[in-house]
């Protein structure tokens, strides 16, 4: 059996502990959360890891083929097609999805100083509670800029304009996907669902004083839908919840 242990670290793999968490109640492995113990090492982004008996696992790719070839695969019963819609469906939530996300918790200043700052500081060790939050504020942004600010989008206003507008074409596109089923690829969930979920869950639950994307979300009733059930069968605690 595969007896993991998963370190997280309080930066922006928020989304990949959603995700990843997800993913292991799905498959049925037996994952353990817990915050890694050296912040330096987090705030350098050698996190996620995953950690067994015997081995040691980095990046979130590998961590899903290691748990595949343990047995723990979500994706069994999915067709050659299904696969190939499931990457492909990835890549949209990262292009599309992940620069909104990213601006709303850590560059949008109301969210950042009410919420997301406040939070993170308050489980971050002094004195890197006073340093960490804004250099993953930062980082955030420089990632943002580097992959969005682009000719014709050189000024940031017009970066952020773009990537909301892409954020919630992307969410329309996976709520006209999922329609009425209960998860993307039938009854039974699969890789791309602990994706999707982890993403919009953390979106979803949290509570912002600026809602532009959450409030986007909110209005597709059956993505709101699918993050509750999962929520619901899955986790004992909601991901807003701590």
């Amino acid at each position: 059996s595969c007896s993991a242990r998963w370190h997280r670290a309080l930066s922006l793999n928020v989304l990949l502990q959603t995700l990843f968490q997800a993913y292991a109640k799905f498959s049925g492995a037996p994952l353990k959360v817990s915050v890694v113990d050296n912040t330096w090492r987090g705030s350098r982004g050698d996190v996620p890891i995953l950690t067994t008996e015997d081995n040691i696992v980095s990046q979130p790719a590998k961590i899903l083929n290691f748990l595949r070839k343990q047995k723990y695969n979500a994706d069994y019963e999915l067709s050659a097609k299904q696969g190939a819609d499931t990457l492909a469906y990835i890549a949209l939530l990262e292009e599309k999805l992940l620069p909104a996300v990213l601006h709303t918790f850590w560059v949008e200043s109301d969210n950042y100083f009410t919420v997301t700052k406040p939070w993170f500081a308050s489980r971050i060790p002094f004195p890197l509670s006073l340093i960490l939050p804004g250099r993953m504020s930062k980082g955030a942004l420089n990632r943002i800029i580097l992959t969005r600010g682009e000719p014709p989008l050189y000024h940031l206003r017009e970066v952020e304009a773009q990537i909301y507008r892409d954020a919630k074409e992307c969410l329309n596109l996976l709520s006209n996907r999922l329609g009425t089923s209960q998860f993307f690829f039938g009854d039974s969930p699969s890789t791309l669902d602990a994706y999707v979920f982890g993403f919009l869950a953390p979106l979803y639950k949290v509570r912002f004083p600026k809602v532009q994307l959450q409030e986007h979300l909110k209005q597709l009733s059956n993505l709101c839908r699918f993050c509750d059930d999962i929520l619901n069968s899955y986790f004992r605690l909601s991901v807003g919840d701590g």
